[in-house]
């Protein structure tokens, strides 16, 4: 045995705030030490390599790491979203050469020596000499007593420092039990949002990545969405007063979000175009940069204001509050699943009214109206799901999605449009070289090609999701039986 190093070893581990790479059972680690810094892929269970790459630091995005192995694997799971450091800790790692008598190495053996953890002693064979792996394994387990260890470092490490993998989900699941109050209801729903705000709140003042505000702003519209359609079991004063509240909120994160939008779309858009202007576009990507890099900024102030800081936490404090033993309003005591059965069958309703009235020349406003019906929809069957039988919940939520993902193609086209147009104009003329304005012309184009085609696809959408077969499942699970034949 010859020992080769002794070093002191700092291992950082990094993930998504939401945890993607340990949802599909990776982790991902940085190991530095006086002599090398190395970034490491590991599968999660098993502790096998899978890539390693020489980094004296990680950067905050995969599209950043250079083109190799890590950035192939690690892009297409993290997206849009930041690397982030979850968990670090140091140890001594020593370095031994299991020797044959010939001098050659058979085997190399690590052992890391932690403060707060077992030691942990790794093998990495050589080739043409597995059988020396199979001899120090049996030494290190009958002689010395060593078990092998069932548990990654990473959970062991996040358990003594009090955290758990996957803590983070940006929905939530909420159990409710359909006789339970609709006040109380509505405060447990609430309250579940109000945390996914806070969870994301950090995230957004400092711009990590996109997905905190998205996470935010769905969250906020959620919230929004349960005060104007779970009417009647919150005092009159505190909804009006939380709706005005929720819905600037809305208006403040909205410029921000569809910039975010924008510039996550460029490279599509790029690739949109011939070859022959795409590098002509690349003007562009630094006006949305500034303005959204200003907007942030605004962003942050105010999300830092005594407005948002101070009415958020009100708004806090009163969901804790008990419920009144004899509230006023008319549906406070009323069970929740007879609440939640009248208002998703009149979403339903209104959904199937605003479908049927729009053809090839209604208005825009017409399908942004029928978007935003869906979305309501879509919120409250999140909201009450657990109330009723899964397998029959799902297959509505699904067919309600189909419907909402052309809608949203249709207005995710007429905001880009409209963002575009908008910046376009302020870009002084002798600053917009000829052929950008040929570019963005074109894009233009292209983006209003495919508003009118998410028209027609809404169309036949709807058409589908009009099947009388449909229409009787939702009718089955929402309407009370005794308005059932009428």
């Amino acid at each position: 045995m010859q020992q080769v190093s002794r070093q002191y070893t700092l291992k950082t581990y990094y993930d998504s705030f939401d945890w993607r790479l340990y949802t599909r059972g990776i982790t991902c680690e940085l190991n530095q030490s006086r002599s090398s810094s190395t970034l490491i892929l590991r599968h999660l269970e098993t502790g096998l390599l899978i890539a390693e790459e020489e980094l004296d630091s990680v950067p905050a995005f995969s599209k950043q790491f250079k083109p190799g192995e890590i950035r192939s694997l690690i892009e297409p799971l993290l997206e849009m979203r930041a690397l982030l450091s979850v968990c670090k800790l140091d140890y001594l790692r020593y370095r031994l050469n299991i020797i044959n008598e010939r001098e050659e190495t058979m085997l190399r053996l690590f052992i890391e020596e932690h403060d707060l953890y077992n030691n942990r002693a790794s093998l990495q064979p050589i080739k043409s000499h597995d059988h020396a792996a199979l001899e120090i394994t049996d030494l290190l387990t009958t002689k010395l007593n060593l078990k092998p260890s069932d548990e990654p470092l990473l959970l062991t490490a996040l358990k003594l420092q009090g955290l758990k993998p996957k803590a983070y989900t940006s929905k939530p699941a909420i159990n409710l039990d359909p006789a339970m109050r609709s006040d109380i209801a509505g405060k447990f729903i609430y309250s579940h949002l109000l945390k996914t705000i806070k969870d994301n709140e950090q995230g957004t003042i400092a711009n990590t990545d996109s997905e905190f505000l998205h996470d935010f702003r769905i969250a906020i519209r959620k919230t929004r969405t349960g005060l104007n359609q779970i009417k009647g079991i919150l005092p009159e004063p505190f909804t009006s007063y939380y709706v005005e509240f929720f819905t600037w909120l809305g208006q403040i994160t909205s410029q921000p979000r569809n910039l975010d939008v924008c510039l996550l779309n460029f490279e599509h858009y790029k690739e949109s175009l011939p070859i022959s202007m795409q590098e002509d576009l690349n003007p562009l990507h630094a006006v949305l940069q500034a303005k959204q890099q200003k907007a942030q900024k605004e962003l942050a102030r105010k999300l830092k204001s005594e407005k948002y800081v101070i009415t958020l936490s009100e708004w806090e404090q009163y969901l804790k509050e008990p419920a009144l033993k004899n509230p006023l309003e008319p549906n406070a005591k009323r069970p929740i699943k007879e609440l939640a059965d009248r208002r998703l069958w009149k979403l339903y309703d209104r959904i199937m009214q605003k479908g049927e009235a729009i053809n090839e020349q209604s208005s825009a406003e017409a399908l942004h109206e029928a978007r935003k019906t869906c979305k309501k929809l879509h919120y409250l069957l999140e909201f009450f799901q657990s109330l009723y039988p899964e397998n029959r919940i799902k297959p509505l939520i699904k067919s309600l999605k189909t419907l909402q993902t052309v809608l949203g193609e249709f207005q995710d086209s007429e905001v880009q449009i409209h963002t575009l147009k908008l910046f376009y104009e302020e870009i002084p003329d002798s600053t917009v070289p000829p052929n950008t304005a040929l570019a963005i012309d074109r894009l233009i184009q292209d983006l209003d090609a495919r508003r009118r085609q998410a028209r027609h696809n809404f169309i036949e959408q709807f058409s589908a999701f009009n099947r009388p077969e449909n229409h009787s499942r939702f009718k089955s699970l929402f309407v009370p039986q005794s308005l059932k034949n009428l």
